[in-house]
């Protein structure tokens, strides 16, 4: 599979070697510019690719969004439609400075990347956990301490093929319900955020009653 990387950072990194290693061909993107990346794109061999963030999202079967929030508007639209977007990001307003209809929780922050994607099938995943947990803690299918991954979205089937995404790297998909429900159940300030649960465990916090 083809997957189009926009941050090249922490969380966008580790997937870039995680997903190398699956198989996949990846173009990887950041704010500097390509010629930042031959190191980087050195260490993940001939499966990688140093690019401009349109042609990663233009190269992408699959592209991940991992970029500060406080940035999306950055992201050009223009090659995203009707493909799987994986949102890994995070409000925090402290360093994207204040966005009212998250401080007022009329949408998430998922919801806005969706309104700037649009025709983009938005999938919420690896937001939830430490970047440094994503890189040293899969563990093979069938393992009982197997960690959850929650997901949210509006499409089942772009659902469906992150969940497969995320059981090749090591990790279990746990579906938290649409962007809207379920994005507000994996955001900062949660139970079940950057805790590290075995997938039943995290199954059972999702239907738990979410703070006000």
């Amino acid at each position: 599979m083809k997957i189009g990387i926009v941050g090249a950072g922490n969380i966008g990194g580790t997937l870039a070697r995680l997903f190398t290693r699956s198989g996949h061909e990846i173009a990887i993107a950041n704010s500097r510019g390509p010629e930042t990346l031959h190191e980087l794109v050195a260490e993940l061999g001939d499966k990688a690719r140093a690019a401009t963030p349109l042609e990663a999202i233009a190269f992408g079967e699959i592209v991940v969004v991992s970029v500060p929030f406080g940035r999306f508007r950055e992201l050009p639209p223009e090659r995203a439609e009707r493909k799987i977007v994986i949102d890994t990001n995070n409000y925090y307003p402290q360093r994207d400075g204040h966005f009212e209809e998250l401080d007022s929780d009329r949408a998430t922050s998922s919801e806005l990347l969706q309104e700037h994607l649009k025709g983009a099938l938005v999938v919420k995943a690896f937001n939830a956990i430490y970047w440094m947990h994503l890189r040293d803690r899969g563990r093979p299918a069938g393992d009982p301490e197997r960690i959850g991954i929650p997901i949210s979205g509006d499409d089942e089937e772009a659902k469906r093929i992150v969940a497969g995404l995320i059981d090749e790297i090591g990790f279990e998909a746990v579906d938290a319900g649409t962007l809207a429900e379920g994005g507000r159940k994996h955001q900062p300030g949660t139970p079940v955020y950057t805790a590290d649960l075995r997938a039943s465990e995290l199954r059972e916090k999702l239907k738990e009653k979410q703070p006000a």
